[in-house]
């Protein structure tokens, strides 16, 4: 299928991006990989007048790692995060790549164009909110603003952006060395089912505390402090702290049911995705 008519447009910088698109309204789009864009525009899912290609804005596509930090800048790719050394801490976005599509897709798509997507078992909001990450946002007349991404996913592909807003980066400011992201797919490649991640704080092999999010449950990523409240009260690293607080996060959620997959269903995969996860997080 091809896409309705559109007025293609390249942006040279962010300034031109921001302020021709606040010139435009609500007719016209960023297009940065397309991978998401396009197919639903093929659909007619998506009808924009106006595209506006950022593709080109080189200042957007950076990995700029600190010592107790990781900026990624929002035209950076999937398989660009997927091959670069992170350091120490931040392996779990590097991992989490992986389960984005296929090598095509992520050597097209964009990690802003997923932010800004906003589907609910994206990969990139599941670590954003685990990790609380702040996603950076440029305006028309050069105005800037930083988004926790806690409060940044309102709903079903819906976010706080303004119209005239680009995510420019999104900045993780600390480490996460026993973090982990799991999920479940009927085929690789395929958009989870169910998604589940957890940052732990371990010592010792003793579990203190730590942060567990779900993709797949709802409009939106959630963090579940039902899940978190079972970490927070402590225990041994293993199987029966882990398996309270993967019940406790699937007693916490009441999942959509679909053609794909039943409420019922998805409460199962929540409970094992998120022991997997625990496990996976301490092995590190």
């Amino acid at each position: 299928m091809k896409p309705p008519p559109f007025t293609y447009h390249r942006a040279r910088d962010v300034a031109g991006a921001t302020d021709l698109v606040a010139e435009l309204g609500e007719d016209a789009k960023f297009l940065a990989g397309g991978q998401s864009l396009i197919p639903m525009m093929n659909f007619r899912l998506a009808r924009p007048e106006h595209l506006i290609d950022i593709g080109r804005l080189g200042e957007l596509s950076f990995v700029d790692v600190g010592p107790e930090s990781l900026r990624v800048g929002s035209l950076s790719t999937h398989r660009a995060v997927e091959t670069a050394d992170l350091g120490a801490g931040f392996e779990v976005v590097r991992d989490t790549m992986r389960w984005i599509g296929h090598l095509p897709i992520r050597t097209k798509g964009t990690v802003g164009g997923s932010l800004a997507h906003a589907d609910a078992t994206a990969e990139w909001c599941l670590l954003a909110v685990l990790l609380d990450a702040d996603i950076v946002v440029a305006g028309a007349g050069g105005r800037r603003r930083t988004i926790a991404a806690s409060e940044a996913f309102l709903g079903f592909y819906t976010t706080v952006l303004e119209e005239d807003e680009l995510i420019v980066e999104v900045a993780f400011g600390r480490p996460a060395p026993h973090a982990a992201v799991t999920e479940f797919a009927e085929r690789k490649g395929d958009f989870a089912l169910v998604s589940a991640a957890v940052d732990l704080d371990v010592s010792s092999g003793t579990v203190s505390g730590g942060r567990v999010a779900l993709g797949g449950v709802g409009p939106a990523v959630v963090r579940v402090p039902e899940a978190e409240r079972v970490l927070h009260a402590g225990g041994r690293a293993g199987t029966d702290l882990f398996e309270t607080c993967a019940q406790a996060a699937a007693q916490a959620v009441e999942p959509p049911g679909d053609d794909d997959a039943g409420t019922g269903y998805r409460k199962a995969l929540v409970r094992n995705l998120v022991v997997r996860a625990c496990e996976e997080a301490v092995a590190r």
